[in-house]
């Protein structure tokens, strides 16, 4: 999860992935995942809205021009229509809005990778 923030949310939502099966890697940036041997083989990405460097949108949108398009679940703790548009318009998976529960995370990891358009 790249720009996941730090402390007991992150490693709660992140403990509910791997509690339901997923291998998860946590990185401070996009960057970083880019850079990352992960890269290549991630089946989802979430990602922060507003992270270091590259936003979540951004990254997302990179991935794709590189030819690699992997299911987005996009985290903002600043929701607004506007930013749902830009997402949905990008093809994000998914867009949530800080604070949210664990389980919230998982359903969109699981319908990102289903292929289904969950509902933001």
């Amino acid at each position: 999860m790249p720009g996941a923030p730090a402390g007991g949310h992150a490693a709660r939502s992140t403990s509910k992935l791997v509690s339901a099966g997923f291998l998860t890697a946590t990185f401070a940036d996009a960057e970083s995942f880019l850079t990352s041997a992960s890269e290549p083989r991630a089946a989802c990405l979430v990602a922060d809205m507003r992270m270091p460097g590259m936003s979540g949108l951004q990254l997302h949108q990179h991935l794709i021009a590189s030819g690699a398009s992997i299911p987005t679940v996009l985290i903002t703790a600043y929701p607004s229509d506007a930013t749902r548009l830009r997402a949905r318009e990008a093809g994000i998976d998914c867009c949530l809005a800080k604070p949210f529960a664990p389980d919230e995370l998982l359903e969109c990891v699981r319908r990102a990778l289903a292929g289904a358009t969950p509902k933001s």
